[in-house]
């Protein structure tokens, strides 16, 4: 689906997976003072978001070990997991970037936390970097 007012890709939200969303959680809110985005929980990890501008800063908790963050936590500890662009034409994007020889982890884009469509890129395509689109 494309938008009809294009915006030009931008950072929609960092994904940063954490041990423990309460423990984390004041720090961001808080502290920092960046206000809570409510999000739907998705692919095996509570999440919460706080807004810094225009972007989302995800706090992402595992529901279970055997999960992506799960997974993710136990291999690399907590830390930044993905950064997500919004781009204007996911389709076209993923089509792209398959015609440049990029690694899709997501052929076909899929509902995200969100309720956008989103679709991740594989990190050996793109200097080590989980790197997941959405769509605006």
């Amino acid at each position: 689906m494309t938008n009809p007012t294009p915006r030009g890709t931008r950072i929609a939200h960092l994904g940063i997976a954490v041990e423990s969303l309460d423990a984390i959680l004041p720090f961001y809110r808080d502290i920092l003072g960046m206000p809570e985005t409510p999000l739907d929980d998705a692919d095996g990890a509570r999440i919460k978001a706080v807004a810094a501008g225009e972007s989302l800063v995800e706090l992402l908790q595992p529901e279970k070990s055997d999960s992506p963050i799960g997974k993710f936590l136990a291999k690399r500890g907590p830390g930044i997991h993905h950064i997500c662009f919004a781009v204007d034409d996911l389709d076209g994007m993923l089509a792209r970037c398959k015609a440049h020889g990029i690694q899709l982890i997501d052929e076909t884009p899929r509902i995200g936390a969100e309720g956008k469509r989103i679709a991740f890129l594989h990190p050996k395509s793109t200097a080590g970097v989980l790197v997941e689109l959405s769509e605006y």
